[in-house]
């Protein structure tokens, strides 16, 4: 049965790993997930490759020319308070030059990048709901959060 309502769409989120296995990630500004952590990333545009969205919107939001290499995960979140329904896709990208530091080119979307470790981006993940100190201030988006939920070790 066909709807009329909104349709899903597709965000693609760029998984970017330094060789200290962190990876780079900001705070988002503004709109649905305001102040949670996020990757780069951004909406799939028509005809785009996955694997061209992640490497676009990498150099868009961060300035760093990176490769995809790999599909990590795959998550269906839906946003129930401003009605927005998204699939989000993970992919691993390598920098183009590995001393190579994101720059906050957007600053009306996010707060600047951060290396930031795996392990705690899954502790922000399993304390997202408390309010107390450093689970306070540090929440995963929504996409992010399924995806620890879904596969906790990430095979990057």
């Amino acid at each position: 049965m066909a709807s009329d309502g909104p349709h899903p769409r597709v965000g693609v989120a760029a998984m970017i790993r330094n060789a200290q296995g962190e990876f780079v990630m900001s705070k988002r500004l503004g709109g649905h997930g305001a102040g949670d952590w996020q990757f780069p990333g951004g909406h799939l545009e028509f005809g785009e490759s996955i694997f061209a969205c992640a490497e676009r919107e990498t150099l868009e939001e961060t300035g760093l020319k990176v490769k995809a290499t790999k599909l990590v995960g795959v998550t269906n979140t839906v946003f129930p308070e401003p009605g927005k329904h998204y699939i989000t896709l993970f992919v691993a990208c390598e920098r183009e030059d590995d001393k190579a530091e994101p720059e906050l080119l957007e600053p009306l979307k996010c707060q600047g990048w951060h290396w930031i470790t795996w392990d705690k981006v899954c502790g922000w993940c399993d304390h997202h709901n408390e309010t107390a100190g450093e689970w306070a201030t540090n929440k995963c988006f929504m996409p992010i959060r399924n995806l620890v939920r879904e596969n906790r070790v990430l095979q990057i």
